[in-house]
């Protein structure tokens, strides 16, 4: 598997990233482990979780995904395997926001139930206007100097932001390395423009999630029937008229022209191989809850989109 480098982080990873937002929620442990040993079996490595995930299901507290991934580990042995990332800053019953003595405290936190002594990439998950961008960042370059962070990023952040925070590394203060926005083949208008450009000019990597758009972008949801076949559909009723069904058809014709390992293309795959193929993207990130799911899903490495293939999917 061809790695790329995540940025100026220092690290390299697969071009899939698996999303561990569903470990311990839509997936139970047992699931859990299917799906990240078939991640890893078929040459993946970063896994990409957060301290708040699943803390909106009822009866969890958050914490619950890396509990899970830090089990995995350690039951496979897997720690050298795989490029951990994780978060800090949205609402635990402990506290939340960027303020130093709240990042030290929540990164000991997950460290603990990750049950490891280096986290490889740790995100701001959200802005916090409450709290002065150098505080943060000088909180995140201590976790640096103490070892139990290797590089730091940006969850969230609009280009003003970001720049702000570019602008005010350097010295006692850690430098975002990469971005993880809300991008993809339906949503584009949060990162293309001045962000993207932003991170193109300072070398960050980008990791974007909803990168199927919640399960629109595989096709599963075509007309107001459909909406029934799970608990996200009521919120793709919006999404059958506009661009939507004109993006589907597209992709349609896009899937049709290719074949993978597993056969013919899915839409999935597009969705994915498309922001593959964005020049500044470095990896997409993707859910599964079976292992099933995610040998849909790994195949988009293989699939090269023509520029013809790409210029349809501009609707």
């Amino acid at each position: 598997m061809q790695k790329r480098k995540l940025g100026k982080s220092g690290l390299e990873i697969a071009p899939l990233v698996l999303g561990g937002n569903v470990f311990g929620w839509t997936a139970d442990k047992d699931a859990s482990f299917a799906v990240l040993d078939a991640f890893v079996g078929a040459g993946f490595d970063a896994v990409d979780t957060a301290d708040v995930y699943s803390r909106w299901a009822p009866g969890h507290q958050g914490g619950e995904s890396e509990t899970v991934l830090g089990e995995w580990m350690k039951a496979r042995r897997s720690r050298g395997k795989i490029t951990l990332i994780t978060k800090v800053g949205s609402e635990m019953p402990a506290g939340k926001g960027l303020k130093a003595a709240y990042i030290q405290q929540a990164c000991e936190a997950s460290l603990k139930r990750l049950q490891v002594e280096t986290i490889d990439l740790y995100f701001s998950h959200f802005p916090d206007k409450d709290t002065p961008i150098d505080e943060t960042l000088e909180a995140h370059q201590r976790l640096i100097e103490q070892g139990k962070v290797r590089a730091v990023g940006g969850s969230n952040y609009d280009a003003a932001g970001l720049k702000q925070a570019l602008d005010a590394a350097g010295g006692s203060k850690a430098r975002y390395t990469v971005l993880q926005p809300h991008y993809n083949l339906l949503v584009r208008d949060q990162y293309e423009g001045a962000l993207e450009d932003l991170c193109a000019k300072e070398g960050l990597g980008v990791i974007p999630y909803f990168a199927l758009a919640s399960g629109f972008l595989t096709g599963k949801y075509r007309t107001e029937a459909d909406l029934k076949k799970s608990a996200r559909g009521g919120r793709m009723k919006e999404l059958l008229s506009g661009r939507g069904p004109k993006l589907l058809a597209a992709m349609d014709g896009v899937a049709a022209k290719h074949t993978t390992s597993q056969g013919g293309a899915t839409l999935a795959q597009v969705a994915l191989a498309w922001l593959m193929a964005r020049p500044s993207v470095t990896a997409p990130i993707a859910s599964a809850t079976t292992a099933a799911q995610l040998k849909e899903l790994t195949p988009a490495a293989e699939l090269k989109l023509s520029a013809d293939d790409l210029k349809s999917l501009d609707v």
